[in-house]
């Protein structure tokens, strides 16, 4: 057994008034197959990178095994795929690489096209065979499953099943369950670290949090009535003090020992109180702080008068004159929720674009309603950039009730400060869902809406759409969102 030990890690961006790591400490065993799971912006991405040596920091980090980190970064995207594999992982055989593609039922033809004319999923498909291709190194691998459609994911799920040991950083809650067997979680004030998946580490959240929220309503109750008799006892202290002197000459004598001595023990009850609320304002302090609240999001759709929405009949998208997939036909009416499924670059985000833009070549029948009002969320964050003030006055959304969306989903002071560019992915991310969710649609057009975006982000997104209920087309790979949203599901497939 080895470690990778933390002691006393402390660091920020240069910039930043608060750290992102302050003293914290911890061991993990290289022989785990490690979920590191929390919120967008608490730093995972970042302690990968501090475990290679790429920032500067306080504290020590000692370790016995060498790293691999996954992506790769891909410098000239103008290469061929298949450059970009033999440059990740030198010395393999062009056999080698086909028979890993296909082991990812990837085409083979994805490998002599340039990089950055492939789809995200296609491009995440290059880099893990490159993964598996490269060697034996412990590995860091960053959230893998973006743009991942669900079959590649059980492929990853099975290639990850064969390794000893790696930290995966991901957001997918099948996808942990499946394959990790430790979930250290970067939490407010603390790193947490237990057995098991993810699912038995969150019903152990779920329980500590329901202890601490009973705990804390416990001591406020002892709090309020503590405080009551402390005030009561102080207050019956001061009267018999006082009865010691006489008043008038009427007054009979007065045992001024007695009524001394009365006083006195009641002034030491009520600071005996005192220390007990004291003792209990202080365990209320080291409760809650790691509890993130799951706050509403809200979506106020807006219900087209006109119905169906939109009609695909025998549809088809053509590159180069060729149908990219076989015939596909569905209506889109008030209050449902389609989730368009397929393989990576079989055109599912080429349906959504045709929908928003009718610019693409195809076959079939395409009607789209008059006059929809059309909220979108795309699949890249490339252009995202300048202040969130500046953002929401150009894409005339009320900016109060934008940045309060992206606060219920975990955004800071510090955050809301911060230039887009800037951000995380997943940030990036919040920041179109909190745009469209501020916009009142007809229907919401989402395309890979939960790239990068947190657990606890994503149950809220879940539960905004079950309560709101709009009329949303969306291409995801989350299998636990699509079941608990979608009210139909389309699969695209090969063929003419």
């Amino acid at each position: 057994m080895s470690l990778i030990s933390v002691n006393n890690l402390t660091f920020g961006y240069e910039g930043n008034i608060d750290n992102v790591f302050e003293n914290v400490s911890f061991n993990i065993d290289t022989d785990w197959k490690l979920g590191l799971i929390g919120r967008n912006g608490k730093g995972k991405t970042t302690f990968l990178k501090l475990l290679l040596g790429k920032y500067p920091y306080k504290g020590t980090i000692t370790k016995s095994v060498e790293f691999d980190y996954f992506p790769y970064e891909v410098k000239d995207k103008e290469k061929m795929s298949i450059e970009i594999v033999q440059e990740i992982a030198p010395n393999v055989e062009d056999w080698q690489i086909i028979k890993e593609l296909n082991l990812l039922n990837a085409n083979v033809e994805i490998l002599y096209k340039q990089f950055k004319l492939l789809s995200g999923g296609e491009q995440i498909k290059i880099l893990l065979i490159s993964l598996f291709l490269r060697g034996n190194n412990f590995l860091l691998i960053d959230e893998p499953t973006n743009h991942l459609d669900i079959e590649t994911r059980d492929n990853l799920v099975e290639y990850l099943k064969r390794k000893k040991s790696f930290i995966l950083v991901s957001h997918d809650r099948n996808f942990l369950d499946k394959v990790v067997d430790h979930i250290v979680s970067i939490n407010n004030t603390n790193i947490d670290i237990q057995k098991g998946n993810f699912t038995s580490w969150q019903e152990n959240k779920n329980r500590q949090d329901n202890f601490e929220m009973t705990q804390n309503e416990k001591l406020q109750k002892d709090i309020n009535r503590l405080e009551i008799a402390s005030r009561n006892t102080a207050n019956w202290s001061n009267m018999v003090e006082k009865s010691k002197y006489k008043t008038n000459e009427s007054e009979t004598s007065i045992d001024r020992g007695y009524v001394g001595h009365k006083s006195a023990k009641m002034m030491k009850k009520s600071k005996t109180m005192e220390q007990r609320i004291e003792k209990a304002i202080e365990g209320k302090t080291n409760l809650l702080k790691n509890i993130d609240k799951n706050e509403s999001l809200k979506i106020v759709p807006i219900e087209s008068k006109k119905n169906p929405l939109i009609v695909l009949k025998n549809l088809q998208i053509k590159y180069n004159d060729k149908a990219i997939f076989s015939p596909v036909s569905f209506e889109v009416k008030n209050g449902d929720r389609i989730a368009i499924i397929g393989s990576n670059g079989i055109g599912k985000s080429s349906i959504l674009k045709l929908i928003m833009e009718n610019n693409l070549e195809y076959n079939g029948e395409l009607k789209i309603a008059n006059d929809l009002k059309i909220s979108y969320v795309s699949q890249s964050t490339e252009d995202l950039k300048g202040n969130l003030k500046l953002f929401a006055s150009d894409n005339k959304i009320d900016e109060s009730i934008f940045k309060a969306m992206l606060s219920k989903m975990g955004f800071s002071k510090t955050d809301f400060n911060t230039n887009i560019e800037e951000m995380s992915e997943g940030q990036k991310k919040k920041v179109l869902i909190a745009k469209s969710i501020s916009e009142q649609a007809n229907i919401y057009i989402w395309d890979e809406p939960l790239n990068y975006i947190d657990i606890i982000t994503r149950i809220q997104i879940e539960n905004a759409i079950l309560e709101y209920k709009p009329t949303i087309i969306f291409v995801e790979h989350d299998d636990i969102f699509i079941e608990k949203v979608a009210t139909q599901t389309i699969e695209l497939k090969n063929g003419e």
